[in-house]
């Protein structure tokens, strides 16, 4: 019955960071009405899964974990190095694909991941 994921909403403190931050580092095109439509590309996933509530694989006071699929990690790895976003944790590989994470402005852990 689910055809998918209609969109991802949360809360922030300072929209201008934010929204700049994620224009800049992510490249995500927000739009006058704080958003953007993200158009699924032939091949991509969308993961939805729960993890315990002191599971540590993403911090215990973030309720939620963004995840973005990126065509070309070590490409966002040049970009992040050249704007001065340092990663959280070093590049990870396993059967699933590889990973690194940021944080945003507001401290939330981000991942990026290549499969």
């Amino acid at each position: 019955m689910i055809k998918g994921f209609g969109g991802i909403f949360w809360r922030t403190k300072n929209m201008d960071v934010v929204k700049k931050w994620y224009g800049e580092v992510l490249k995500v095109d927000l739009e006058s009405w704080n958003g953007t439509v993200i158009k699924p590309q032939l091949g991509n996933e969308t993961i939805f899964s729960f993890f315990t509530e002191n599971d540590s694989y993403f911090p215990t006071e973030q309720q939620v974990m963004l995840n973005f699929e990126v065509h070309d990690l070590n490409e966002m790895i040049q970009h992040l190095e050249h704007i001065g976003v340092p990663l959280e944790k070093e590049k990870e590989s396993s059967e699933f694909g590889t990973f690194i994470w940021i944080t945003d402005p507001e401290g939330r852990l981000i991942e990026l991941w290549e499969k």
